[in-house]
Order: structure tokens, then sequence, then C-alpha cells
């Protein structure tokens, strides 16, 4: 009877059948595309909760990570220490456990209440949230390689590792583009929780399918792999991941804070290991050698300070290709010492091992150790170093030709001065700042300057721009303000906010009512203070400890501001939530993250809670100048939403008086202008886009609004 013949097919017939093998390989692809489609959607989902930063990314990053890491030993206990039958009910059994916790939508019970160390409550959000059943799919690729590896006479179970990288860059790449513009983020909850139960059954079915013995072990040739091949298992991937964070940290950070700009380095870093692990002809190792000497020699160069003035996108192109010739290179050399499949789970684990201590390195250890963006430095001196020590030690490099041992010498010096150069680099960079401190959310760098292209005008007194020297306050490439030096001068509004600005405007024109209270969400060096009269409350909020720190010390506006300044520390959102209503003249909205005001602060629930904390004659001023992001629509949109007039102030820059350009939208109940003629004198109405939806805490899209 069939059923019969059935029930004696041997675990190698089962293996060696087609059709299970395609199932193994989609169920591989599926929970690989599962992971990276979770990822962005559970940071998008907490982001708001700790400020709206980019290093809340690379915090998600390294739980994800991790949590990969603890998969991979799960999956390596599994396959060695327990029977195959055994394996697999536990396996199915877990799978089924992890259903009770979907879908993956973080609790309001979670958020922060107060201004904790952000990336360890970070980390306790995501176990919660999405622990379990990112565990289980992260031990599903090396679980089923170890299943059909340990049935099947050839060990091309290897490449299933390029089919389930393949998965997760079709992951990442399909998120922004084609699941976040169209759904809610409670719609992509849900529906990635169906996604993840259907992976849950097939993998079930495959996993309660694991019956017999799996007699094939160690191929009888093959010898264990020496601790030195295993130190380089977790070395090279190491690298790797220091240089994929890295990279992205300074190209967002220190050339362009482009969105998304994220996709390109993580995209780049996943294909090398599609290429490299798919087939060893990927890998061209001795031309990629040579392009690995001109990448880490152009990274290090262009890390000069001398080349600031480049066009943004060939800096940005330039380390792109350098990380992808590094990637190469690291998985590259990881690929060529694979071992047998008998030690496949204990290549993975040690690989993804490896993987965390790189991105441990970047998020937690570097910025309690530096002062500066100085991991990249380190993650090139590494992979020069590395260069090194894979071909020092494996016979089969060029460089233990005859004719190549001059090169091997010329290398190694080459290496030296790469490594010496980067450390001077980071020296000479912090030596440019008369200040550099750094925590969680980034690198803050205070610098004294000089005006530039000061003429003297015929009237113009001389004291008045005798002394052009001011203090600046930068993270990254975006300023946070500026002060003059000078007494006379210390007190004039300056940057993006001019007296000729939408907050400037709408602060004057308010001056003629009561004392006025003004709330501003963002403080940088606290330049609106300036505005402040004898009998007006200033309220700042920021969630930045350092900027609160630099601000009150190296800056006087605070200091010397004649209103009566409070601040309060932590996200603005979430304390504006919490408190009873202000009663304030004016709410200022000026929180900046890299290039952009973070998400939250613009969907129209953000919005609802500004308006309940200001009278009913107030002003809500929203900063929306940006280079890469056009924004009035979406302050537009939630205006029209919520019934308010919506007027668009734009100032032109002086660079005497160290005046930027800057864009402001003001936002007000029908009516308010109509009494402030100098508002409406100055502007125009916001206008509105028919392309950009309305954003709300559950669905934004930065695609629509891309300048």
């Amino acid at each position: 009877m069939p059923t019969e013949a059935a029930a004696h097919h041997t675990p190698l017939e089962v293996a060696g059948n087609p059709k299970w093998k395609s199932l193994n390989a989609l169920t591989i692809f599926v929970s690989a595309f599962l992971l990276f489609q979770v990822e962005p959607l559970v940071a998008k989902l907490i982001l708001p909760w700790f400020g709206g930063v980019a290093a809340v990314w690379m915090v998600c990053l390294l739980f994800f990570q991790l949590v990969l890491l603890l998969g991979y030993v799960y999956a390596h206990l599994l396959t060695r220490h327990f029977e195959p039958r055994t394996q697999g009910w536990l396996h199915a059994g877990l799978l089924a456990a992890s259903l009770l916790v979907l879908p993956i939508l973080p609790k309001d019970s979670l958020k922060p209440l107060g201004p904790e160390h952000p990336a360890l409550h970070i980390l306790w959000v995501l176990a919660l949230t999405v622990g379990f059943p990112f565990f289980l799919l992260s031990a599903t690729s090396p679980l089923l390689q170890a299943w059909l590896a340990s049935a099947r006479k050839d060990s091309d179970v290897y490449r299933f590792y390029a089919l389930s990288n393949a998965g997760s860059l079709l992951g990442l790449l399909s998120y922004p583009t084609l699941v976040e513009p169209r759904l809610s983020t409670v719609r992509q909850g849900w529906g990635w929780s169906l996604g993840y139960a259907t992976f849950a059954a097939a993998c079930g079915v495959i996993a309660v399918s694991q019956r017999g013995a799996f007699a094939r072990r160690r191929e009888a040739n093959a010898t264990p792999s020496d601790w030195n091949t295993r130190a380089l298992w977790m070395a090279l991937p190491a690298c790797s991941s220091a240089l994929l964070l890295a990279v992205t940290n300074h190209i967002s950070q220190n050339i362009a804070a482009v969105p998304l700009l994220w996709v390109i380095p993580l995209s780049l870093y996943m294909l090398s290991f599609i290429l490299c692990f798919e087939s060893s002809r990927r890998y061209p190792r001795t031309f990629l050698l040579r392009l690995l000497g001109v990448a880490l020699g152009g990274m290090a160069y262009a890390l000069s300070l001398s080349l600031g003035a480049l066009p943004f996108w060939l800096m940005i192109a330039l380390f792109c290709v350098g990380l992808f010739v590094c990637c190469m290179f690291c998985h590259g050399e990881l690929a060529r010492l694979k071992p047998d499949p008998a030690e496949l789970t204990s290549f993975y684990l040690l690989s993804s091992l490896g993987s965390v201590a790189g991105a441990a390195f970047v998020a937690i250890l570097a910025p309690q150790i530096f002062s500066g963006f100085y991991e990249l430095h380190v993650g090139l001196a590494l992979c020069a170093l590395l260069v090194i020590l894979v071909h020092r030690r494996d016979p089969s490099s060029p460089f233990h030709q005859a004719g190549w041992r001059p090169a091997w010498w010329v290398t190694n010096a080459l290496v030296a001065v790469l490594i010496v150069s980067v450390l001077v680099l980071a020296r000479d960079e912090s030596k440019e700042s008369k200040q550099m401190v750094r925590n969680f959310y980034g690198v803050l760098r205070e610098s004294d300057e000089v005006a530039p292209n000061v003429v003297l005008l015929k009237g113009d007194s001389q004291t008045e721009h005798a002394d052009l020297r001011f203090r600046r306050l930068t993270n990254g490439t975006i300023s946070h303000g500026l002060q003059f030096l000078a007494p006379s001068r210390r007190d004039q509004p300056t940057s993006y906010y001019s007296t000729n600005s939408g907050v400037g405007l709408a602060l004057r024109s308010l001056r003629t009512r009561r004392p006025l209270r003004v709330g501003v969400i963002g403080l940088g060096v606290g330049t609106i203070a300036a505005y402040g009269r004898p009998g007006d409350n200033y309220t700042f909020y920021d969630v930045n400890p350092l900027v609160v720190n630099l601000a009150e010390q190296d800056f006087r506006f605070l200091r010397d501001s004649k209103a009566h300044v409070a601040i309060e520390l932590g996200d603005a959102r979430l304390t504006l939530e919490r408190q009873p209503p202000q009663h304030l003249d004016l709410l200022a909205v000026d929180a900046f993250c890299g290039d952009s005001i973070p998400v939250h602060l613009l969907t129209v629930e953000a919005f609802q809670l500004y308006f309940r904390h200001l009278r009913a004659d107030g002003i809500l001023a929203v900063h929306v100048s940006n280079r890469y992001l056009y924004l009035e629509p979406v302050v537009a949109a939630a205006a029209q939403k919520l019934g308010k007039d919506a007027m668009l102030i734009v100032n032109p820059d002086d660079d005497a008086k160290e005046i930027f350009l800057s864009r402001w939208v003001l936002l007000a109940s029908r009516g308010v202008f109509s009494e402030l003629p100098d508002i409406e004198k100055a502007g125009k109405p916001a206008g509105g886009s028919t392309r950009v939806k309305l954003w709300t805490d559950s669905y934004s899209s930065l695609f629509a609004v891309m300048k």
C-alpha cells in the first residue's frame, strides 16, 4: 500500500525528494524575509518612544543580531544533544507556543517613564514584543540546513545561506517601498503576524517529519577545524558588522542625513553574503585583494577633514563602495573557511557571535569610550590587519608564491601606514573642536568660529562688528545653534531663529498681549530664550541631557534670558502627554534628528496634543527647513484635518549676522492670524499636496515627501 511505502522512507530519501527540498528552501527564504520585515516595523513602532533618533535603529540592530545569535545557539544545542525525533517535536512545540505572543504590537505600558538609559529599555521592549518569534525565525536557517546536511551526501547546504540572505534583502527593500507606504502600522503588525503563523505551520510540518536516525556525521576524511580557523569565523563577521554600523553612522551623521540612507549600506552588506556563499566563483580573491587596498586607502583618506567640501553624493558613494569591497573580503574569506556540514551549526554560531561583537562595539561600547565617531577608524584598521592574518596562515594565498614575496612586505608596510594614519586622523579630528562629547543620541561638537565676509557699510559703527567670534554647537552635519561671544551681540537671535523667522515673527506679534507662556520642543543652545521678557515663562523640552549641559554651561541664552526658564528632560511628546494643559501662547516644534523632525512629532495625534496645551488664541510654530524632505504638506494636511489656519513664513539668510534661511509653518485657530497683521503680511497659506496623505501614529511614509 502507498501509505506503507511512505512509512519506510529513509531520511536520505525524504531529504533527496525535490519537493521536500523545495519546501525547506521556501521555509528558509520566508523566515529570512519575515526577519527583515519585522526589524523596520518594530523599530518604527518604538522610535517615537525614544526621541526618534538614529541611535534607536542601531540598538535595534544590536538586539536583532543578539537574538540571531541565540537562535544559532539553540540550533547548535538542539542538533547536538537531542535525538532527531525529539528535535522535531520540541521545535514544533516552541513554534506553537510562539503564536501566543501575536500580534507583535508593543503595549503602551512599555513606554519609558523618564530619562533612564534608552538602550537597555529598548532591548527590554523588543524582547517582550518580538523576541520569541524572532528567536525561532533566527534558528530556522541553521536548523533546517543541519537537518538536510544530516541526511544528504553532498555539502551544498551552504547555498541555503545565500538563499536566506536573498530573502532578507527582499524583506529589507520591500518594506519602505511597498509595505510602509500602503499599510498602517497596525495592519502591518497583523499582516506580519499572519505571515508568521503560516510560516510556523510549514516549519512545524518539516520539524515533525524528522523521523529516523540521522546516521551521517563527519565524513571520514574531514578533520575538526582548529581554533585559529574558528577565531577567524568570529573575527571576519565582527569586522564586517562593525564596518556596516560605523559606515552607516558616518554617512548619516557626518556627511548627509538623507532619510532611508541606512538601507543602502545594509543592502550591500547582505548582497556580499549572497554572492560569496552562493558560489566560490563570485569571490575573485586576487582581484578583490587589490581592490581592497584601494577601498581602505580611499576611505581613510576621505576621513580627512580637508575633503569636507566634496559633494555629499560622491562621499556617500565612496563609503558605500568601500564598505561593499570590505564586506566582500570578509564574507569571501569566511566562505572559504566554511567547514564540513557536520560543523555547520558551530560555524553559524561563531559567525553570529562575531557579528554581535562587532555590532555591540559600535552601538554600546563606542559611545561610552569615544568622544567622536572613531569606530570607523577602528574598523578600517581591523580590516587591514585581517588581510595580513588571513593571508599569512593560508598556504594557497598568492603571497606565498615566489614572485609575490616583495608584494607581501609592501602590503605589510601599507597596512601599518593605514593603521597609523586612521589613528592620527582620529586624534586630529578631536583637536578641531573646542569640545566634543558623545552619548546614546550622537556626537556633539562645540567650536569657536569667526563670521565670514563682514563688510562695514556707511553708518555702521565699528564696535558693532568689532568682535565677529561666535560659538557653534553641531550634531553631525546639523547645526544646533550658535551665539556671538561679544557681550554687545550675544543676545542676538541667530541661525534659524532671527527676528524675521517664523518663530521670531510670532513671538514679536504676541508681545502686545499678556506675559507669554512659551514651550519649545528641542533646546539646541537655547536661542529662542533670547526673546524672553520679565514675566514670561519659557519651557524647553529635550531628550538629550548632553545638549542641556552644554546649553547651560557654554552658552548664555538661557542664563541671560529675562524670562523664567525651565527645562523638561525626556521625549517631548511623552512628557506633554503626562502633563496637564499648559495654556501656552506659543509652542515651537524644533526637535531636529539628523536633518528631519522626528516623525512622531508630525502626526495628527501629535498636533492634537499640541493644541491641547495651547490657549484658544495660541500659535503652533513648526520648523520645516529640510534639505531632503518637503515637510510643509505634512503640516498643512494636519492643519486641514484639525480645522486650523496654516501660514508659511520664509526668511532669507544673512551671512554677516549668521542668520540661516529658514521655513516655519505657523498654525492657529480660525481668525487668530487676522488679528496679527505682521504675520499675514509676511506669510502665505501653507500648501498641501494630493500625493501626501495625512500622517498618523499608525501611518507615515517618507517617500511621498522626499525632494
